[in-house]
């Protein structure tokens, strides 16, 4: 079951799966890892949590650059490789998703992915993009549950075709509006230049108060699920977390086979909340909400390898892009696939029980689909 699925109207022409993947080559791989049940043992459980890997071009031409750009909109959380995106332009390698303490052991496991699948590259230097969001509340996030090899198995199982949404790879453990959060995803279809594109949109969505939820426009701040901040004594119940309840981060990569330019990606990077905005929050302080998007249109031309020519002999390079005057319905597109991949996030997903009995209940289908249907 998916948003659409509920009657909920999107603007928009979606792509064939209406997901990330429909950007052509484009692969998901995810691991997930639930196991355990009851109080918190550090380091042993209850697990909640997993990685995502996102490889733009797919494996065998990961390590060629492509045009990206990155935008924050609140700092408080962690997309390694930033800074050398910024200052080139380019993004090579996967792109990872996991828990805020496993970035380490999954920034990891990409090198050792690298060093077997492409030893020259490993050789020169490798910086990769690794973004998280916080899953205490289910998670005993403190143990050292997502491995090396999970990173490296989430990479190896990259495919084309459906992606699992909601509580599934970095997903696992998520809350998003005070219920079950995680992954969600969604694409459009643009057209431009007699040829047709797609903009597709991955979230992994941990963000948001109760109050705040809109769908449609639609109040949903009172729906009568119980939510864990209300409880009394919430914050002595669950130490680990005394913030409030727009705490979480959001983690969203767009992509595209349209060709565009670096700066271009970060425009598109910066319409990214405009699509959260749609469902209700106003980015909360304790939040770490970081944007990356991605053109996969002309790999390798923004490499930046140690030269291997003289100067004399070297070769200029071109890349093609979209007037800037054309890219309003990109923008578009992402406002719009970003708020269908949040919605997706929360109706395509199940309650989770997790450690210390904390529950993050699921979206209520039926009262969401009585609201919407009002005239």
């Amino acid at each position: 079951m998916r948003a659409r699925d509920l009657g909920i109207k999107f603007e928009g022409t979606p792509g064939a799966l209406n997901a990330i993947t429909d950007v052509p080559g484009l692969e998901v791989g995810m691991v997930t890892l639930i196991s355990g049940d009851g109080d918190l043992v550090t380091d042993s459980g209850p697990v909640r949590t997993g990685v995502t890997a996102i490889l733009p071009v797919g494996k065998s031409r990961t390590q060629d650059a492509i045009p990206a750009g990155i935008y924050s909109l609140n700092g408080n959380g962690e997309m390694t490789g930033s800074h050398w995106i910024n200052e080139t332009g380019g993004l090579s390698g996967p792109v990872m998703i996991t828990n805020t303490h496993a970035v380490g052991s999954v920034h990891r496991g990409v090198i050792e992915w690298v060093k077997q699948n492409f030893p020259e590259a490993a050789m020169e230097w490798l910086l990769p993009v690794v973004a998280e969001t916080w899953d205490g509340y289910l998670n005993d996030i403190n143990g050292s549950h997502v491995t090396t090899e999970d990173a490296i198995t989430a990479i190896d199982s990259a495919t084309g075709g459906q992606v699992a949404e909601g509580s599934h790879g970095g997903g696992t453990g998520m809350n998003c509006y005070g219920f079950k959060g995680g992954n969600g995803t969604s694409s459009r279809t643009v057209n431009f230049g007699g040829k047709e594109y797609v903009v597709g949109v991955f979230v992994q969505a941990n963000f948001g108060d109760r109050r705040e939820l809109r769908i449609q426009g639609i109040d949903m701040s009172d729906l009568d699920v119980p939510n864990p901040m209300d409880e009394p004594g919430w914050i002595e119940k669950d130490k680990s977390r005394t913030v409030p309840g727009g705490a979480g981060s959001v983690i969203v990569v767009v992509a595209t086979n349209a060709p565009l330019l670096p700066d271009q990606c970060r425009a598109l990077a910066r319409r990214v909340p405009l699509g959260l905005a749609r469902t209700g929050t106003a980015g909360g302080h304790f939040s770490g909400d970081i944007f990356l998007a991605m053109s996969t249109a002309q790999p390798g031309e923004l490499s930046s390898g140690f030269p291997t020519q003289k100067r004399n002999e070297a070769e200029l390079k071109s890349l093609d892009f979209v007037p800037w005057n054309y890219l309003d319905a990109f923008f578009t597109a992402v406002v719009q696939g970003v708020e269908e991949s949040v919605l997706n996030a929360l109706v395509n997903n199940a309650t989770m029980i997790g450690r210390d009995g904390n529950t993050s209940h699921a979206l209520p289908h039926d009262q969401v689909k009585s609201r919407i249907s009002k005239p």
